[in-house]
């Protein structure tokens, strides 16, 4: 997976790839020992380059902090392959859009229920996959039409979860 990360207005490639059981996490290209436990409240346990971190993410409204210690930094992580997908959606925004599992996991959570509006790019279910959550986000703006799957659901890759019209 490959994620562009904009940390205290700075932009950072990451590529994470799990190897066995370990994660493998290529910064801007260099590769750094990263070991991560994932502890309660969703505060993360990171070992990076020998160096222990507690770290949290906070979100209020559209904006997401990370909190390292007692520092806290403004982040936003996209991933490249939904600038692809949002730009195929703003060209043809008509009819039912689906919302596919893009790997197989675990509905955690549905953030959004029938009959929800929406906005392009507005976070309407979250899955979990080896570990971590993805949000699955709206492919245009309307209303969500349908959810095909309840939160603990296991789903496959290429699954339709929910359609938004």
């Amino acid at each position: 997976m490959i994620y562009e990360v904009t940390l205290a207005e700075k932009i950072y490639r990451v590529e994470l790839t799990l190897a066995g059981d370990r994660w493998k996490c290529l910064l801007n290209g260099r590769e750094l020992p990263v070991d991560v436990v994932y502890g309660q409240n969703g505060v993360l346990s990171l070992l990076l380059g020998g160096k222990s971190y507690e770290i949290k993410q906070e979100s209020v409204g559209t904006e997401t902090n990370i909190v390292v210690g007692h520092e806290r930094f403004t982040a936003s992580v996209r991933d490249p392959r939904s600038f692809r997908s949002r730009n195929r959606a703003g060209a043809s925004e008509q009819g039912v859009m689906k919302i596919k599992a893009p790997m197989p996991g675990k509905v955690v959570r549905v953030l959004a229920g029938v009959g929800t509006p929406v906005e392009l790019g507005q976070s309407v279910l979250v899955i979990e996959a080896m570990k971590m959550q993805n949000e699955l986000k709206a492919p245009k703006t309307g209303k969500v039409k349908k959810i095909s799957v309840a939160e603990g659901a296991a789903v496959d890759a290429g699954q339709t979860l929910a359609e938004v019209e």
